[in-house]
């Protein structure tokens, strides 16, 4: 009862100061930043390719992770209806990007949507990770993906579950024709091949280790209402805003383009919700590295002295 009651009272002070916020008008995109949300993730998935097609495989990887990061923003984007595009256009650009993700994105739809509805809660099968250590949560990537999809087709319409088989089968086709390329080893499709291989491996390792980063780590050690943010620059630019995270649970309908601003605002009006951040600062990584290197040595310390019959004897 008293857990409930203390669940309400913040739920409620929540609610208090977000009232406070203005966030209307960051809804509004120019016809420039729509462009911008639409095409973002091209120019690197192309870059990766040709790398790729170049045997430069570091640079492929650096390439491939800024692709999959500006599409799993674009993706979701569309999940809120916030990308400035229209519904059958954002239906469009979630199929396309399901194909070049190789994962069913209108099945994490539905989960994500859950996700929102119960954060944390028993329901929230995306959230799920973040009650996890850290190690598992990581383990778990590959599992927790195929229980994305069957928690999705269980939430999906009837129309929304005919989309997901359709990525199903599009992203199935795609791996037959990259195991028939590699088996029959056709030599002027050697460059295609490998092209296509490297992107089927590198997506499928980028889509097994996404729990432990967009999922455990923007919500683990949180309740159900409060998310991490971040707020150094160079990170958000590298994940292109995707970790301002308490923000979008606060404000799901703000496009990613104006999440800084929202962070501005929300640290003037509210600086408590925004306090817990992904990336540790200095002072949160010395202070747990000496509670870990104290807690060793009074562990030895109690460990000499029960080893010591002197010492037990007078202690």
């Amino acid at each position: 009862m008293k857990a409930n009651q203390t669940h309400n009272n913040k739920a409620r002070s929540i609610k208090r100061a977000i009232a406070l916020v203005e966030w209307q008008d960051l809804r509004q995109l120019t016809r420039g930043q729509i462009a911008y949300n639409i095409i973002l993730p091209y120019p690197f998935l192309l870059l990766s390719w040709w790398f790729a097609s170049q045997f430069w495989y570091v640079l492929a990887c650096g390439a491939s992770y800024l692709f999959f990061a500006a599409a799993f923003r674009q993706a979701h984007d569309s999940y809120h209806h916030s990308l400035g595009t229209s519904k059958r256009l954002t239906t469009v650009l979630l199929l396309l990007l399901s194909v070049l993700l190789i994962t069913s994105l209108h099945s994490i739809r539905a989960t994500h949507m859950e996700h929102h509805r119960n954060p944390l809660g028993d329901s929230d099968i995306e959230g799920s990770l973040a009650k996890l250590p850290w190690w598992q949560a990581m383990l778990g990537g590959v599992t927790y993906r195929f229980d994305i999809y069957r928690q999705g087709l269980r939430l999906s319409s009837h129309r929304n579950q005919r989309i997901i088989w359709l990525e199903f089968g599009l992203i199935a086709l795609i791996v037959i024709v990259a195991l028939v390329l590699t088996v029959f080893h056709v030599f002027a499709l050697e460059m295609l091949t490998r092209v296509l291989v490297y992107h089927l491996l590198i997506m499928m390792l980028a889509n097994a280790s996404v729990g432990i980063i967009a999922v455990w780590g923007v919500h683990h050690d949180c309740d159900e209402t409060i998310a991490r943010t971040e707020r150094n620059p160079l990170v958000n630019l590298l994940t292109f805003n995707l970790l301002y995270h308490v923000e979008h649970h606060l404000f799901p309908a703000v496009p990613s383009n104006h999440l800084p601003e929202l962070a501005r605002r929300l640290d003037t009006v509210a600086p408590h919700l925004t306090k817990q951040h992904v990336l540790p600062n200095m002072t949160t990584v010395t202070e747990s590295i000496n509670n870990r290197w104290n807690k060793l040595k009074d562990k030895n310390q109690s460990n000499n002295d029960s080893e010591c019959p002197i010492r037990k004897r007078f202690s």
